[in-house]
């Protein structure tokens, strides 16, 4: 599974982290940024589809 983060996208809503916080974290500007122990699953997925801009790709 790869997660991508298009951080021109991303306006630090915080969705990603609410609904996978073992995936995603916010960095100190508030965007989104991987956890370095990540364990993607079906929460990352779930973590695009919260994601108001659709900063987030699973593939």
């Amino acid at each position: 599974m790869m997660i991508d983060i298009d951080r021109d996208v991303c306006i630090g809503a915080g969705q990603c982290a609410l609904a996978a916080p073992k995936v995603f974290t916010q960095d100190d500007d508030g965007l989104s940024e991987l956890l370095p122990e990540a364990e993607p699953g079906p929460m990352a997925g779930e973590a695009a589809r919260a994601c108001p801009v659709q900063a987030i790709t699973v593939t």
